[in-house]
């Protein structure tokens, strides 16, 4: 990994704002221990302090302080080299996406150790470096797992009442973005987070629900296998027959059999 340059503890007025349209020529690693206002997609957004944030080389940057307050920060430019890339990538952090971490003291010691080395010439220093670096993007990766991990338990709460909802009245028509939009969330990442919390999908969730609400209704009811198809939410009773025995191994019809 190849340091352009390195800053710990720099300490900037409130009138303190970044514009670099083309980027600066490299990466741009950046430890917010204020508040910081960012342009991201051409939208402003505040980064909290205690915050990580790396712009890809090219990226334009513009950064500022928040209105009437200082900006205080550490910063390293930086190239990777190899494969040194593809290993941030794995460490789970994005470009231009802030992770706030649990431990900003260690990590500006990181920095403080790299702008050390960067002006000596010790014998081991590029190797120094590289370690330093890792070790900042390893516990920030850390803290994106965590996050997401956070994430989810927070979710898990919401989605376990729409399987509730599922199981409870099968028969009810649902599409997933139907029932994303019920807790407020994109079709994608609440099909991919009801995988994530039941390890099935939504619609195997519905069928199976489907399918014992059918069970149920044949062993404690004399309704046709018709009626109970369509009492179970299906429209065409092949489409339930189908169904029934991919997950029972039998027939409607049999199934009744062995129950009496």
């Amino acid at each position: 990994m190849k340091i352009i340059n390195a800053g710990y503890n720099h300490i900037h007025d409130s009138d303190f704002r970044i514009e670099r349209p083309e980027g600066s020529g490299d990466n741009l690693l950046i430890l917010l221990k204020t508040e910081g206002i960012f342009s991201v997609d051409g939208k402003d957004i505040t980064v909290p302090e205690n915050s990580v944030f790396v712009y890809r080389s090219g990226t334009p940057q513009y950064y500022r302080c928040v209105p009437r307050e200082t900006f205080r920060n550490d910063w390293v430019h930086f190239q990777f080299e190899g494969d040194e890339e593809k290993e941030f990538l794995k460490l789970g952090l994005e470009y231009e996406k802030p992770v706030k971490v649990s431990d900003m003291n260690f990590l500006s010691f990181c920095v403080k150790k790299i702008a050390t080395e960067f002006c000596s010439d010790n014998r081991n220093r590029d190797k120094s470096i590289s370690c330093c670096m890792f070790l900042i993007f390893s516990k920030a990766g850390e803290c994106t797992e965590k996050i997401a991990e956070e994430s989810r338990e927070n979710y898990y709460e919401v989605l376990s009442t729409v399987r509730n909802r599922i199981y409870s009245r099968p028969y009810e028509p649902r599409t997933a973005k139907g029932t994303a939009h019920e807790v407020r969330m994109s079709t994608s990442g609440f099909q991919h987070l009801y995988k994530k919390c039941f390890g099935v999908t939504l619609f195997q969730d519905i069928i199976r629900a489907r399918i014992e609400y059918a069970c149920m209704l044949l062993e404690t009811t004399s309704l046709s296998a018709v009626e109970i198809s369509q009492m179970s939410g299906y429209n065409h009773y092949a489409h339930f027959v189908r169904q029934f025995k991919e997950m029972t191994g039998t027939s409607p019809s049999e199934y009744r059999k062995t129950r009496i």
